[in-house]
């Protein structure tokens, strides 16, 4: 395959290095994160998946998004994010992949990544079937849409294959707290990690 000149891949004997990392709200009590896992493994079964976490409060985009931008930095270039809290999926929202600091970040055009990928990634609609898992669910494209163009992607597929380029795309603001009084805070709580952070 070809050297990629976006991100800097190489191809290694046909095996490319390159980790998935999984965020959603599916919790682990059921089949879903099973069923992401097993759609990627279906198509590259040498690529490493890593969890970031399960267990973002459901349908809570702005707590996905602290989580996301939280870690992306600790990652190493080329790690493919598969970012699934998507209160949107059945309508007519995009989904979406972002190229920003030699890492990809697949996700519903929603708000999620816009924190952590900032505002000079290169963004393209996914519009391009082949690379979807078939018939596509109306309401599971994280395993139909979301997972399998993230194994494309591992193998050596290039961004720009999945679908158009996109000028813009969804942004949301996480609110910063404001100090009062040296001794106040005022701030929204948008997230607590298990440690009451």
């Amino acid at each position: 395959r070809p050297f990629s000149l976006l991100l800097g891949r190489a191809d290694f004997g046909g095996f490319f290095c390159m980790a998935i990392a999984l965020l959603t709200d599916f919790g682990t009590k059921g089949h879903f994160v099973a069923a992401l896992k097993g759609t990627i493994l279906s198509i590259n079964p040498n690529t490493a998946i890593i969890d970031i976490t399960h267990e973002i409060p459901q349908f809570d985009i702005r707590a996905a998004a602290f989580v996301l931008s939280a870690c992306c930095g600790d990652f190493p270039a080329d790690t493919i994010f598969v970012t699934v809290v998507d209160p949107g999926v059945g309508s007519d929202r995009k989904a979406i992949l972002a190229v920003s600091n030699n890492k990809y970040f697949i996700a519903p055009d929603n708000g999620l990544i816009g924190f952590a990928v900032g505002n000079e990634a290169a963004v393209f609609e996914i519009t391009n079937a082949k690379f979807f898992r078939h018939p596509v669910s109306e309401t599971f494209h994280g395993r139909d849409i979301f997972a399998p163009v993230a194994a494309h992607l591992s193998l050596g597929a290039d961004p720009e294959e999945v679908g158009p380029a996109l000028d813009d795309f969804t942004h949301i603001l996480l609110p910063m707290p404001t100090a009062n009084s040296p001794t106040e805070i005022y701030g929204e709580i948008i997230y607590i990690d298990q440690f009451g952070n």
